[in-house]
């Protein structure tokens, strides 16, 4: 992403600190990093689907638990989206898939390789069949580079899900995981729009981690991008 680019998502997205792409501070950078502060940020009170239309800032909600927040995408590099917290939290995502994060409380992902492969890499939408496949990833803490994580993802039902009060008629793919030198499994699940592969919501379980459930309030969607 060029610093053009990057400056033109920043002002939709409201989370880019300009000391990252710029290399210095400016009052411009204060202004962004104060709007995350405010936006995103741990609330019992999620938004309605007016507040979230009224800010021109890509959203996404998290759940864990009893726990829920609001993050702001603050970049995109290639087809990794960097999801930000007003806490210090990131989450970043590809194609639907939490691939790596940062600030987490209980340790954290710190990367995943994906085989060229990948259904996540070609489209969650085009799955027609289940297939077994496998990503490599890498915890903190204990320096555990290169752990296998085998899996299954298999083609579900239609199923209406209801995001802000809008029904959006979405496929379902179930993910069964399971990394044998870690003696875990999990179940997975995504829901893809068909047209396009857009996950709109996830329920994930990271490896020696907490379930997540990510539900896209608004999404980031390259081709609507205006250059």
């Amino acid at each position: 992403m060029t610093v053009g680019s990057a400056m033109r998502l920043a002002a939709r997205s409201g989370l880019i600190v300009a000391a990252l792409l710029l290399g210095g501070c400016s009052d411009w950078a204060r202004g962004v990093a104060e709007t995350a502060r405010r936006v995103a940020h741990p609330s019992p009170e999620l938004p309605t689907r007016e507040e979230v239309l009224a800010r021109p800032y890509f959203q996404m909600r998290v759940d864990q638990g009893r726990h829920s927040a609001v993050l702001v995408l603050g970049n995109v590099d290639g087809d990794r989206e960097a999801w930000y917290s007003g806490d210090g939290v990131i989450v970043f995502l590809r194609h639907g898939l939490l691939v790596k994060s940062s600030g987490m409380g209980w340790g954290d992902l710190v990367g995943t390789s994906l085989p060229a492969g990948s259904p996540f890499l070609a489209g969650l939408q085009r799955l027609e069949a289940p297939v077994v496949g496998a990503r490599v990833v890498d915890l903190s803490p204990g320096y555990r580079y290169g752990v296998r994580v085998e899996s299954r993802l298999s083609p579900g039902p239609m199923e209406s899900v209801q995001i802000l009060g809008e029904a959006h008629e979405l496929r379902r793919i179930d993910e069964h995981v399971s990394a044998a030198g870690l003696d875990w499994q999990a179940d997975n699940r995504y829901w893809v729009d068909p047209a396009d592969g857009l996950v709109w919501k996830t329920r994930q379980t990271l490896p020696d981690g907490p379930t997540l459930t990510l539900t896209m309030l608004r999404p980031y969607q390259p081709e609507a991008e205006t250059p």
